[in-house]
C-alpha cells in the first residue's frame, strides 16, 4: 500500500512538471526570453522593453564594455545641455543623441575631435558654413583656415539633392552641427550601442567614407604590405586593447587608427586625426600644413615603433618626390585651364563644360590618388590609378584646350550672321555624359 503512494505521487509530481515544461513552451517568447541579471542591473526597466522590441541593440549593449562598467541606458541617454527633451513611457530622455552626449564622460576625446578635420570642415566640405554659428566657425577656421569659411560644393550642387543627401552627406555628417550646440556623431566610429573600440580600430570602418577613386585609402591599405600582414595575422590581435594600454603585442600590424590615432607604447592618444599629418593631400595642389612639422615628427614617431630611422627617412623622401612630381603635372594642367578662363574660352559657371570635368578627373582622382598611394605604401595607385591617370588625361586636356581656341580663332564665313555658332567636337553631348 505504502509503494503504491510512493509510486502514484511520483507519477503525479512529474506529470506536473512535464505539464509546466509544456506550458513554459508554449508561452510567448518575449516573456520566456528575459535580460541577464547584468543587464537588468546595469538598464533596469529599459532593456525589458527593448528584449522585446528591439532585441539588437540590447545584444549589443550587452557585448559592450559601457555594460560592463555600469554604465546605464539613462546615462547616456539622458538630456545634455541644449537638447530637446521627449517624454518616453515615464522617462525622460534626449530626442536626438549626438557628441554632446558621449562628451559627459569623454570630454577630452570629443574636443580633441572638434579640432579636426572631421568634426566642422567635413560638413562644410559639402554645405559651406551656413549651418554653422559664428563662433563655430572661428573656433574651427583657427586649426583649419579656409575649411569652413567656404563656399558650398558645387559639383554637389550641380549633381543635385538626391547626390548629396544620400551619397556627401552620408560621409560628411561626421562634422554636422547639431541643434544643441554641438558637432557630429561618436557612433559613425564607434557604432552606438556596442560603443567599440574594436569597430573603430578596423581599416574596414574608416572605409566606409575613405573609399573610391578621390580618396582610395581603404584600397591603398589592402594593397600595402601593412594590409596584406592585417588580413593574415587578424584573428591574434586584441583590438579590444584599452587605448593608454596598447601594445605591440596587441597589435603587431598597424591600422588606419594606429597611425592617425593610438597611442601604441605610451604614445599620445588623440581623436584629432590630423595631428599626425604633414602634407594637404587631397588639394589641388598640396602644400605644407601650418603644422606640417610637428605633424612629420609625431608620425615618424609611430613608425619608429616597428621600422627603423633610415627605413622611415627613405620612405618619406620618395613619397614627397611623388607628390612634387603630382603637383608639377597638376600645376601644368592647371594654368591651361586658367589662360582659358581669362581669354574667356570658358564660361563662369563651374562644371558646365566637359573639360573642367576632365581637369577635375585630373588632379581630384589621379593626383590625389598618387599622393596618398605614395604615402600609404600602395604602388599600383602611385602608378596605374595615380601617375598614369594624370599623365594621360593632362594630354587629352591639352587636345582640347587646342581645339577650344581653334573654334574661337576660326569662325565659318558662309554662316549668316544671325545663326548660332556651330558646337565644337569636344561640347557634343556624346563626349559629356549629362550634357
Amino acid at each position: 500500500m505504502a509503494y503504491r503512494s510512493v509510486f502514484l505521487a511520483v507519477l503525479l509530481g512529474t506529470a506536473m512538471i512535464v505539464a509546466a515544461l509544456l506550458i513554459n513552451r508554449a508561452r510567448p517568447s518575449f516573456e520566456v526570453n528575459q535580460p541577464t541579471i547584468s543587464l537588468v542591473r546595469a538598464s533596469g526597466k529599459c532593456a525589458e522593453c527593448h528584449r522585446r522590441e528591439t532585441a539588437a541593440v540590447v545584444h549589443e549593449f550587452e557585448l559592450s564594455r559601457h555594460a560592463l562598467k555600469g554604465v546605464t541606458c539613462l546615462d547616456c541617454h539622458q538630456t545634455a545641455g541644449g537638447q530637446e527633451e521627449l517624454d518616453h513611457r515615464g522617462f525622460k530622455i534626449s530626442k536626438q543623441l549626438t557628441g554632446a552626449n558621449c562628451k559627459q564622460c569623454h570630454p577630452h576625446e570629443y574636443e580633441q575631435f572638434l579640432r579636426s578635420r572631421h568634426a566642422a570642415p567635413a560638413w562644410a566640405a559639402v554645405r559651406g558654413p551656413e549651418d554653422f554659428s559664428a563662433e563655430q566657425i572661428q573656433f574651427s577656421e583657427q586649426f583649419h583656415p579656409g575649411a569652413v569659411n567656404r563656399k558650398a560644393n558645387m559639383l554637389a550642387i550641380c549633381e543635385g539633392a538626391g547626390a548629396i543627401s544620400r551619397g556627401c552627406t552620408a560621409c560628411h555628417d561626421v562634422g554636422k552641427p547639431n541643434q544643441d550646440g554641438s558637432i557630429g556623431s561618436c557612433t559613425k566610429c564607434h557604432a552606438r550601442h556596442v560603443a567599440s573600440v574594436e569597430l573603430a580600430r578596423l581599416p574596414e570602418t574608416c572605409g566606409q567614407c575613405h573609399l573610391g577613386p578621390d580618396h582610395s585609402q581603404i584600397e591603398i591599405y589592402h594593397e600595402s604590405k601593412h594590409g596584406v600582414l592585417f588580413n593574415a595575422q587578424r584573428k591574434i590581435m586584441n583590438l579590444e586593447a584599452r587605448p593608454k594600454e596598447l601594445k605591440v603585442t596587441d597589435m603587431p600590424v598597424p591600422t588606419c587608427a594606429t597611425c592617425h590615432m593610438s597611442g601604441i607604447e605610451g604614445l599620445k592618444v588623440t581623436h584629432d586625426t590630423t595631428e599626425r599629418l604633414s602634407y594637404f593631400l587631397f588639394a589641388e595642389h598640396t602644400e605644407l600644413r601650418p603644422t606640417g612639422q610637428q605633424g612629420q615628427l609625431a608620425m615618424k614617431e609611430t613608425c619608429a615603433k616597428c621600422h627603423t630611422t633610415p627605413t622611415i627617412e627613405r620612405f618619406y623622401t620618395e613619397a614627397i618626390t611623388v607628390l612634387n612630381e603630382t603637383n608639377d603635372h597638376i600645376k601644368e594642367a592647371s594654368t591651361i585651364v586658367e589662360k582659358l578662363r581669362v581669354d574667356k574660352l570658358l564660361t563662369p559657371v563651374p562644371f558646365d563644360e566637359p573639360i573642367e570635368f576632365l581637369y577635375y578627373d585630373l588632379w581630384h582622382y589621379g593626383g590625389r590618388t598618387a599622393k596618398h598611394g605614395a604615402f600609404m605604401g600602395g604602388a599600383d595607385f602611385v602608378q596605374w590609378h595615380g601617375y598614369y591617370e594624370v599623365v594621360s588625361k593632362l594630354v587629352e586636356l591639352k587636345r582640347m584646350a587646342e581645339e577650344l581656341r581653334s573654334a574661337h580663332q576660326t569662325p565659318r564665313q558662309d554662316r549668316p550672321a544671325d545663326d548660332k555658332p556651330e558646337t565644337s567636337a569636344v561640347t557634343q553631348p556624346n563626349s559629356f555624359t549629362g550634357n
